[in-house]
């Protein structure tokens, strides 16, 4: 942890080098990843991350659909910011021709660059006791966020398409900054001590009023296909192209100009000893399961370890039900438990990224 902490130190020198323009902490943040590949702390695959003393655990599962190559990347990197209470939690749902090696980049890139930021956020940030409430913290989170939205979309403009979801927590406080058609579901326990679902995100998708009426103001167009009742999608003026079916994303250059924007929806809420944990999942999910039947299926899973695997599992079987002649979409999920026990409440900073 000495050597990382150090590497942590480096990332308050966020002054901006002559020749690149690259914010010099970026250097830190990246290498400060290496080092925490080495020690077992990032996972870029279907597993588990629960390190020895952390009350963090996240459960992570990808399974591949009938479109061709899988498009969707995860990434889970615990003691994220050499901070032992912060997991980076990461789902990257990439659509396009190009979107699988679209993904991988962002994925590469993501954590570090927010890193980056979000110690810049600090380093300029008066040093006042007051400040460090919630609201302060969350402030600082947001501006990270749109800071991190806004430089990963000018790095893939030599590449295509992603959309992508921004949530996290800080303290108590858990941060949402949604882009893209992905979504959140917390499960809190009611009075009578059941789970419900409460959904933090907006699923962004063209039809939405607010979303149609700007994308119409930059003359671009809405509208679903004969093939595709009740799919909205964003198309251009004068050309049945591109077709996307979410109002903001990452990179389509070609719309941007039209009403796609890559500015996040930034909210948070504070979580208490009732929020037992939240499912992060592209629409590959959403699609066919319900919030409730998504907080049930968790739930009930004896063994936390498989609770992404086994949600994952129940979308591809409600596939093959509900959707019947329709080409399987990629599925992937991220369950984080903010408690190690019913009765222990959580003290973690957490930030994920999703479709």
């Amino acid at each position: 942890m000495g050597h990382l902490s150090s590497m942590f130190n480096g990332l308050a020198r966020w002054k901006k080098g002559r020749s690149s323009g690259r914010c010099v902490g970026r250097d830190a943040a990246e290498a400060m990843a290496k080092e925490a590949k080495k020690n077992d702390l990032i996972l870029c695959s279907s597993g588990t991350v629960n390190v020895d003393g952390s009350k963090n655990y996240a459960s992570i599962f990808s399974k591949k659909g009938q479109k061709g190559v899988n498009q969707d990347c995860c990434v889970v990197w615990e003691e994220y910011g050499c901070q032992e209470d912060m997991i980076f939690c990461g789902i990257f749902d990439g659509h396009g021709p190009w979107g699988h090696f679209v993904a991988k980049r962002v994925r590469e890139s993501m954590p570090s660059s927010l890193l980056c930021n979000w110690q810049e956020a600090l380093a300029q940030s008066p040093l006042d006791v007051e400040k460090e409430k919630k609201d302060h913290r969350f402030n600082i989170w947001k501006h990270s966020y749109l800071k991190t939205c806004a430089a990963i979309d000018q790095e893939l403009f030599q590449y295509r398409k992603i959309d992508s979801f921004y949530s996290g927590t800080t303290g108590e406080l858990i941060i949402i900054a949604n882009v893209g058609d992905s979504r959140a579901v917390l499960a809190t326990s009611s009075d009578d001590g059941s789970l419900v679902p409460v959904q933090l995100t907006v699923d962004f998708k063209p039809n939405l009023p607010q979303e149609a009426e700007r994308i119409m103001q930059c003359q671009g167009r809405v509208f679903c296909l004969h093939d595709e009742p009740g799919v909205h999608r964003v198309w251009l003026p004068d050309e049945d192209s591109p077709g996307l079916a979410m109002s903001r994303a990452f990179g389509d250059y070609c719309i941007k100009d039209y009403g796609l924007i890559s500015v996040p929806e930034v909210t948070h809420r504070h979580i208490s000893t009732k929020d037992q944990f939240v499912v992060l999942a592209t629409d590959g999910v959403w699609d066919v399961i319900s919030n409730e039947e998504a907080v049930d299926i968790v739930s009930s899973t004896p063994d936390k370890a498989k609770s992404a695997k086994r949600l994952v599992e129940c979308a591809a079987h409600a596939w093959k039900r509900k959707r019947r002649g329709i080409a399987m979409d990629d599925i992937s999920a991220i369950c984080l438990f903010f408690h190690s026990s019913p009765s222990s409440p959580q003290q973690v900073t957490s930030v994920a990224t999703l479709k």
